[in-house]
């Protein structure tokens, strides 16, 4: 018996159990509830893996650790750096002379949220490291294959200014985060804010609290599993992906896997809303964060910012949207 059983929650408790976690999650970070949501609807998601590309200085790594310590999650950090070797992240059998035998050693990779801070530092051979992991929730040492943790997520955070001594991340990879999202900085009122609470905390660190179990956050998943998903909304996802893929500036669209994350990040943020039921409007807000990294542009448009969401806003425009 599972001395840790999975409650059965419905949506309206789920969407309950999302707003203590982003109460206590904003007593750290201060404003950017858009991006806050965002990122907690990806969670919800199976496979609900995020990117997030932004200056240096603006959160990241505090979001992360935020809302792992929010969800009573296990939580690691990897700074990747171009001496990094796979070894180093997944792990693996080391030999013990004591005992005469061989143990496994597990990397950090063994966890529950992973935070793979400044990602694109690592060579592609340390990245791929990720591939098997964040696909399919394991990872195979010696040719045995070590289950990770339930649920296992990865928070991977790099900077988009600074491409000396980077590797970009290849698209086999980019595909398989759910989302990618920008932080963005914080207007004056909330960059005053985050002073005042650092003058009255009178230190850096933050004191948060578990709001849920890990196996509430398994429940809030199975919650979303209710939602349910209208026929004509699902046409509306599939458009709107094979129109990124008929985009004249686009030489390589969004795979079908776009087409799955839109159909959970969906779901995911009407349970968060309350709803049992998804609208066009909530595929339309995640289009850009679940679809612009997944398309390959024409080679004249790699060095403009933004071109991939832009491609995408002219996807939204052009798709009609049905009428529930």
């Amino acid at each position: 018996m599972n001395p840790h059983p999975i409650p059965r929650l419905s949506i309206d408790q789920a969407a309950s159990l999302c707003g203590s976690i982003l109460r206590e999650v904003g007593k750290a970070v201060v404003g950017k509830q858009d991006v806050l949501r965002s990122l907690l609807a990806a969670l919800l998601c199976p496979g609900g893996h995020v990117l997030l590309e932004d200056y240096p200085g603006l959160a990241k790594t505090l979001i992360a650790s935020s809302f792992a310590t929010a969800m009573g999650m296990a939580f690691k950090r990897i700074q990747f750096t171009p001496d990094l070797l796979p070894g180093d992240i997944t792990g693996g059998y080391v030999f013990d002379a004591r005992e005469n035998r061989f143990f496994l050693r597990q990397g950090p990779l063994f966890t529950q949220i992973l935070l793979a801070d400044e990602i694109n530092r690592a060579s592609p051979k340390t990245q791929s490291a990720l591939l098997e992991a964040m696909q399919e929730h394991q990872v195979t040492l010696d040719g045995e294959s070590q289950l990770l943790p339930e649920p296992f997520l990865v928070i991977a955070t790099q900077n988009p200014i600074e491409y000396e001594g980077t590797f970009p991340l290849p698209e086999a990879q980019l595909d398989r985060f759910l989302v990618r999202l920008s932080v963005g900085y914080p207007d004056q009122g909330e960059e005053l804010e985050i002073l005042e609470r650092r003058r009255e905390r009178r230190q850096d660190g933050f004191c948060l609290n578990p709001v849920i179990s890990p196996q509430d956050f398994l429940g809030m998943r199975q919650a979303v599993e209710e939602v349910t998903v209208d026929a004509d909304v699902e046409r509306y996802i599939v458009d709107l992906v094979s129109r990124t893929r008929r985009h004249r500036q686009v030489v390589i669209g969004a795979s079908p896997r776009g087409s799955l994350a839109l159909l959970k990040l969906g779901r995911a943020w009407a349970a968060m809303e309350g709803r049992s039921f998804v609208l066009p409007d909530d595929i339309k807000r995640f289009a850009p964060a679940a679809l612009a990294h997944r398309l390959l542009l024409e080679p004249n448009l790699w060095g403009t910012k933004k071109a991939e969401v832009s491609v995408i806003q002219d996807v939204l425009q052009a798709a009609p949207v049905p009428v529930l």
